[in-house]
């Protein structure tokens, strides 16, 4: 129950973060904007790295700055890290504990480059390495696999992004988030029947694009985590580069596919996986049309922009693998081998 719990949290993590979190933001956003910040270089690990990947897209759709994911071996197994002195540097980790995260922002520091530290614990090495620090806010987590801590990162992320922009209107839109996750929250039964529906599956592959991509990437990571289902996953894009090969009559195929500039593409792969492939298909989208496609749909709340979907979209994953999780016999807040904070050098 208790990651059920933190599950059920997040609207109010995300409202408190809304209400709390903004003055540090925007002491963070003045700093950025009197440097000359070329491009950032973001390190993170594992959902955190998720994370990472929906800034990617945020802060090059909306504040032009290409985001590159660093190798964080560079730094701190062969000693060669690159030249970072025009870059923001982001550093993202729930525990801020992490040593090759740490080792990344250290040398940002010793090259005179701004550094930054995302992360729930404010006293953290991480924290206390950077320049700055933003605290998510998002108050202990006890399970093992993140959760709440991830969407508060997302949303870290967007603040981040539409303060830095000046951008009052997309500001506006964050207001929406804890109500959108609340009115999925509520609604968790066709969540468990789709899980029971899938829960002999060994393997799948999780789909989205864009701004969507991390959500893929997040649902596969928590799959893995919790259920042991070797979950691949793939933009809609990279997928039909080859791995489309793989699914056959049966082939559990999960897609992340809310209203998007790229809809009608992804649609037409759904349909075409379905009556070509006839794969199994379990649909994430707030789209009719969309949904209609899908073997299981599970239906996101309409008008939530697209740059904001992935804060959204997540949560059904999440309840997803974990129910799945209990229908397989497993224990959804032990998963094996894994603990609260890895520390990889």
């Amino acid at each position: 129950m208790m990651l059920h719990n933190e599950i059920h949290s997040q609207p109010h993590v995300l409202e408190a973060l809304l209400e709390h979190g903004l003055p540090a933001v925007e002491s963070a956003a003045a700093a950025i904007r009197n440097r000359r910040i070329d491009y950032i270089y973001l390190a993170a690990r594992g959902t955190s790295e998720n994370a990472g990947i929906y800034g990617q897209y945020i802060f090059g759709a909306f504040n032009g700055l290409p985001v590159a994911l660093a190798a964080p071996s560079l730094f701190t197994v062969y000693n060669r890290p690159p030249q970072l002195s025009n870059a923001l540097v982001i550093g993202i980790s729930q525990s801020g504990q992490s040593p090759d995260i740490i080792g990344v922002i250290e040398s940002a520091v010793q090259q005179g480059a701004l550094s930054l530290a995302i992360t729930n614990d404010p006293n953290s090495p991480l924290a206390r390495s950077a320049a700055l620090s933003l605290d998510i806010q998002a108050g202990v987590e006890q399970a093992v696999a993140a959760t709440k801590t991830y969407t508060a990162q997302l949303l870290t992320l967007a603040m981040l992004s539409c303060t830095l922009a000046e951008d009052s209107e997309r500001r506006a839109e964050l207001a929406q988030l804890p109500s959108a996750v609340a009115t999925i929250l509520s609604a968790e039964e066709p969540i468990v029947a789709a899980a029971e529906r899938l829960k002999d599956m060994r393997h799948c592959i999780v789909l989205g694009r864009g701004y969507h991509f991390a959500t893929a990437l997040e649902w596969s990571l928590k799959l893995k985590e919790l259920t042991y289902v070797v979950a691949e996953r793939y933009s809609t894009a990279e997928f039909q580069h080859g791995p489309i090969a793989l699914v056959e009559p049966g082939f559990p195929i999960l897609a992340v596919a809310p209203s998007d500039p790229d809809a009608a593409t992804t649609r037409a792969l759904l349909q075409r996986l379905a009556d070509e492939r006839g794969a199994e298909l379990l649909v994430l989208s707030d789209d009719d049309d969309t949904l209609a496609l899908g073997t299981m749909g599970l239906r996101l709340p309409p008008g939530v922009p697209s740059w904001l979907a992935p804060i959204v979209s997540i949560v059904p994953g999440q309840l997803f693998c974990y129910h799945l999780a209990l229908a397989r016999g497993l224990d959804p807040g032990t998963p094996r081998g894994l603990s609260k904070v890895t520390k990889t050098r």
